[in-house]
C-alpha cells in the first residue's frame, strides 16, 4: 500500500482518514490546530507532524490529501506537487479557475495525479443512475432538477465559510459545486442560463441561497437550488428522459436514507413501471473515490482525473458571481 500524509484534520480530514483504512497507510497528519491533529493521530494511529515542509519532503510519502479551507487548498497543493507528491485536493479545488489552473502545469510536468474531491458522484444511487443513463434506459435527456441544502447552525455566519476571503463564496461554491459536477456528468458541456445568489437569513457577505439554470448544446436544461436555509437537510435529484425518469433522494446520515427510483415509461403512457433501490448501509462514496485515485497512482492510469471538469466548474461559479454582483 502507498503512504499518505493528510493536511487538515477537521471534519472532512477525518472522513478522508477513515476512508483510507485498508487502502493506504496514513503515515502523518498536519493541522495548524495542534489539538485537531493530535485527536486525528490518536484515532488513526499516525504521526503528528509539526513542520509542513518536513512532511512534504519525506521521501516515503507518495500522496498528500489536502482537506483545508478553500483559500489554502491550492497553495498547499502546489507545494506538495513541487515536492513530487500526488495530490487529492478537496472540492472546489481553490478559490477560482485561475488559481486552480496554476497547479495543472506542475502536475503535468512531473507526471503526477491530481484529483479534486467531488465524492457525490461516487454514491451508490448516483453511480447506478449514471449506469441507467449510459445504458439508454431513459432515452434522450430532457432536463433535470435538484435541491440540496442544510440549515446551518448557531454561529454559522461567523465561520470561515461565511467569509469570502477564506471561502471564495457561499452556498454556490460550497454545496452548489457538487451539483455543477453532477450536471456536467448528466448534460455534458453546460452554460449558465439564469442565476440568482440572494441572502435570505444569514447576516454574512456571501450568499445563503443560489438558484441556477444551466443548459447544454442540445437545449436540455438543468435547474437547481442550493441553500443553507434548508432547515431539514435535503438532497433530491430528478433526471428526466423521453423514456423514463430517475429520482435520487438522500445521501445517508442526516440527509436520510439514499434511495434511487427508476420510472420506466410504457408505450401506451399512463402509470410507469417502478423500480427502486435503497442504500441504508454506511456511505462508501469517500472510500470508492479514494480507491480510484490510489489505483491511478499504482497503475499509472488516469481514471480519477477530473482537473479539467473542476476547472470548468470554477469558471461557471465565477461567471455566476459576476452576473449576480458577488
Amino acid at each position: 500500500m502507498i503512504n499518505v500524509s493528510l493536511i487538515g484534520c477537521g471534519l472532512i480530514g477525518n472522513k478522508r482518514a477513515d476512508a483510507l483504512l485498508g487502502l493506504a497507510n496514513l503515515v502523518s497528519c498536519y493541522d495548524k490546530d495542534r489539538t485537531a491533529s493530535e485527536k486525528l493521530a490518536q484515532k488513526y494511529n499516525c504521526k503528528v507532524e509539526e513542520d509542513l515542509e518536513r512532511m512534504l519532503s519525506c521521501e516515503s510519502i507518495q500522496a498528500v490529501f489536502v482537506s483545508t479551507r478553500h483559500d489554502s487548498l491550492v497553495p498547499i497543493a502546489k507545494r506538495a506537487l513541487e515536492a513530487g507528491k500526488h495530490v487529492l485536493i478537496e472540492k472546489p479545488g481553490g478559490l477560482s479557475e485561475v488559481e486552480l489552473r496554476s497547479i495543472q502545469k506542475i502536475a503535468e510536468s512531473k507526471d503526477l495525479r491530481v484529483h479534486v474531491g467531488y465524492n457525490h458522484r461516487y454514491h451508490r444511487g448516483i453511480m447506478q443512475a449514471f449506469k441507467i443513463i449510459k445504458d439508454d434506459k431513459i432515452g434522450e435527456l430532457l432536463f433535470f432538477r435538484a435541491r440540496y441544502g442544510h440549515g446551518g447552525r448557531r454561529g454559522y455566519e461567523r465561520e470561515w465559510r461565511s467569509n469570502k476571503v477564506f471561502s471564495g463564496g457561499g452556498e454556490l461554491i460550497d454545496q452548489g459545486t457538487h451539483l455543477l459536477d453532477l450536471a456536467q456528468e448528466i448534460l455534458g458541456e453546460i452554460s449558465i442560463d439564469y442565476a440568482a445568489t440572494p441572502n435570505y437569513f444569514w447576516n454574512m457577505d456571501v450568499e445563503d441561497n443560489a438558484f441556477i439554470v444551466v443548459k447544454n448544446k442540445t437545449g436540455a436544461i438543468g435547474f437547481f437550488h442550493v441553500s443553507c436555509t434548508e432547515w431539514k437537510n435535503t438532497f433530491s435529484l430528478e433526471i428526466y428522459g423521453k423514456m423514463g425518469k430517475l429520482e435520487i433522494n438522500g445521501l445517508g446520515g442526516s440527509y436520510g436514507t439514499e434511495k434511487l427510483t427508476y420510472f420506466k415509461m410504457n408505450s401506451e403512457m399512463g402509470p410507469p413501471e417502478t423500480f427502486s433501490w435503497e442504500y441504508p448501509m454506511q456511505d462508501n462514496s469517500w472510500t470508492t473515490e479514494i480507491k480510484q485515485f490510489i489505483d491511478d497512482i499504482v497503475n499509472g492510469s488516469r481514471n480519477s482525473s477530473n482537473l479539467e471538469s473542476s476547472l470548468r466548474i470554477l469558471n461557471l461559479v465565477n461567471e455566476i458571481y459576476v452576473r449576480t454582483g458577488r
